[in-house]
């Protein structure tokens, strides 16, 4: 039912994306934004009651459910599995995007590469370049690959035998309340637990992501810039993904970006040539032969278990 659920949801996903500001979404972020409102008072305490008391609903929905279906209907359990699967994923949240910069930047429409850049990241990108434009997309497209992707799929597997798509639900509010909450200074009590927990969820599936990455690319290169380059990076969880993606890529992400008429210089990822618009199929083949390789393993993983 794990293989099947992802199946499906993949391909429904890919023939009606979903918003990304789907009623579920709209829904949970009041919640929290509620809950950080009424509880936030600095402290780290309250961080922790206000993270269980957002995390816990859609967990016993989730969970409460798919057993109620499951005992009277396989087919509705699998269902539920799809419809929480199609919520939580969000591959074409990113991949539209990438698409889009990419098709922009093959005929040298570069204004229209920044508007979609800026849509899609939130950040300045009126001052940007052909190059830098691309180094950024591939950048944000290796994360959101594994926020909407693999992350998600990692934790409804890992939980799948035992408590439905609860994985799924876990690993995305997860993501929302870190983004909401997220401690980026040690002022931010609130934030501080909601931060640790997800990141406490990502530890596992960012290195099997990275892994991925590296048997579906230049292996070598991905691991060695992934030991001597992740540490240099500011979010050290992004830093794993970036240097074995661009590693196995070979190419060279980080470095310089003109912004906000200021130039932001960044540590250099990866190694090879600068990242440029031809770069922009190979990452996206890079993701999708990561894709593809979870899905076999997992339907190995599946067939042992009902051979067993």
């Amino acid at each position: 039912m794990t293989f099947l659920s992802l199946i499906i949801a993949l391909a429904l996903e890919q023939l009606r994306p979903i918003s990304s500001r789907n009623p579920a979404y709209l829904a949970f972020v009041r919640l929290a934004n509620n809950l950080e409102r009424n509880l936030n008072a600095g402290e780290y305490r309250n961080g922790v009651y206000g993270w269980l008391l957002a995390m816990l609903p859609p967990l016993i929905v989730a969970i409460s459910v798919y057993f109620l279906l499951a005992r009277h209907s396989p087919l509705m359990a699998l269902l539920w599995n799809v419809a929480i699967l199609y919520l939580t994923m969000g591959f074409r949240q990113f991949s539209h995007a990438f698409s889009g910069i990419s098709r922009a930047l093959q005929v040298d429409d570069v204004d229209s590469a920044r508007l979609l850049l800026a849509d899609w990241t939130g950040q300045h990108t009126s001052q940007m370049g052909p190059d830098e434009i691309s180094r950024l997309a591939i950048e944000q497209g290796l994360v959101d690959s594994f926020r909407y992707v693999f992350g998600t799929v990692f934790w409804f597997v890992a939980l799948g035998w035992i408590a439905g798509p609860a994985g799924a639900v876990l690993y995305r509010t997860s993501s929302l309340l870190a983004q909401k909450w997220g401690a980026f200074d040690n002022q931010n009590a609130f934030g501080r637990f909601a931060t640790m927990m997800h990141d406490l969820l990502d530890y596992i599936p960012v290195r099997l992501t990275a892994v991925s990455f590296a048997i579906m690319g230049d292996f070598q290169d991905a691991v060695d810039c992934w030991n001597a380059q992740a540490r240099t990076w500011a979010d050290y969880t992004s830093g794993i993904l970036l240097s074995a993606g661009a590693g196995a890529i070979g190419i060279r992400l980080g470095d310089v970006l003109h912004q906000d008429h200021t130039v932001k210089f960044r540590p250099e990822l990866g190694l090879g040539e600068a990242a440029n618009p031809d770069y922009l199929a190979s990452a996206v083949g890079l993701i999708w032969r990561s894709v593809l390789l979870w899905l076999a393993l997992i339907l190995l993983f599946s067939a042992a278990i009902w051979i067993r």
